[in-house]
């Protein structure tokens, strides 16, 4: 019997040893999950108040017509200068035509307009040695004054002819005063360059590179300018994360960040701070809220900061859409031993 106790006694001390070892063990654990804890919100601060955001961009024709051909459909990758649709041409090739053909009319002018000038030329030549020999004959007493004065005014004319078609031929020196002419041509170039213009804005091209999104237009529709059609919303997209005022004391431009989309919980993006708003959401919001009233009640604020991926994401795999939800979480810590290791 005396065995058995001390048996049964030396097992009971051995569970009771194990059985503090397993408490000694817990405590251990939970030292280590409270300083990781503790470790954790001192070293980071994050947010559930983000979203993906990008700027969008509407793509409207210049020119009114209707559309006979459109050349994109909804989600669809476009690139910066694609045609994506046709407005109908043919009044606008039309008017290039006609813009056309009065601007080389004017240029073929010139050939007239330099004979108009080397018969003026001429002309006063033989006015000149008109007028010096009834000047001549006049001191001589063989004509009258009348027929000096005759020859006087015939020069004269001559000379304004002169003028006259020197002003119907286009400046080749750029250091003279404009010319009739000049003004002229000017003006049926700059006609001729519009009709180019609007000819060339027949094809509504993308403006940025992007995806295709809220389509309006269909063939035969009859557009104006500024009309929206469609609008691209480009590869490029940031995270708004609005932070609570008090979590922003130690945040800097350039803080490393990671960033967890609800898309993809399993992964886990690169990023870095780029911006913090000069305001809260609620003072730059359309009706800013009045605090100056006795009912005041302290808000804690929420101040947008702007964070930009740093590392290359492949559409085709992780499509980010602005729009989804993110939870961020800014390396606060680790920043600040960086900075503190470069001064």
């Amino acid at each position: 019997m005396s065995e058995e106790i001390r048996e049964n006694e030396f097992g009971t001390k051995n569970f009771r040893i194990k059985k503090r070892y397993f408490f000694i063990f817990l405590a251990v654990i939970a030292i280590i999950t409270a300083c990781y804890f503790i470790y954790n919100i001192t070293g980071y601060q994050s947010t559930d108040d983000a979203y993906v955001e990008t700027t969008t961009v509407s793509v409207s024709p210049k020119v009114a017509g209707q559309i006979v051909k459109v050349l994109v459909e909804d989600n669809q990758p476009v690139k910066a200068g694609q045609v994506v649709a046709i407005i109908d041409q043919r009044d606008y090739q039309v008017k290039l035509d006609q813009a056309n053909a009065a601007y080389q009319r004017a240029i073929l002018n010139q050939e007239n307009a330099h004979a108009n000038l080397n018969a003026a030329n001429s002309e006063i030549e033989l006015a000149k040695k008109d007028v010096e020999r009834y000047e001549n004959l006049y001191k001589a007493g063989a004509v009258s004054k009348q027929t000096l004065d005759r020859a006087k005014t015939t020069l004269e004319s001559v000379q304004a002819k002169q003028t006259t078609a020197e002003q119907s031929i286009f400046s080749t020196n750029p250091d003279k005063s404009a010319k009739v002419a000049d003004a002229e041509l000017n003006v049926l170039k700059a006609q001729k360059n519009a009709a180019e213009l609007a000819f060339e804005y027949t094809e509504v091209k993308a403006p940025i590179d992007g995806t295709v999104s809220n389509k309006k237009v269909e063939v035969g529709m009859m557009v104006q300018p500024g009309s929206p059609l469609f609008v691209i919303v480009p590869n490029d997209v940031w995270v708004v994360a609005n932070f609570k005022e008090t979590q922003l004391e130690k945040m800097r431009k350039g803080m490393p960040v990671d960033i967890k989309i609800d898309t993809y919980p399993h992964k886990v993006f690169k990023g870095k701070i780029d911006s913090i708003q000069r305001s809260s959401g609620a003072k730059s919001s359309l009706f800013p809220p009045e605090n100056a009233v006795g009912s005041f009640v302290k808000i804690v604020q929420r101040i947008p900061v702007k964070i930009v991926f740093t590392e290359k994401i492949d559409p085709e795999e992780y499509a980010i859409i602005p729009g989804m939800s993110v939870v961020p979480k800014v390396y606060i810590r680790d920043a600040e031993s960086e900075n503190s290791k470069d001064n």
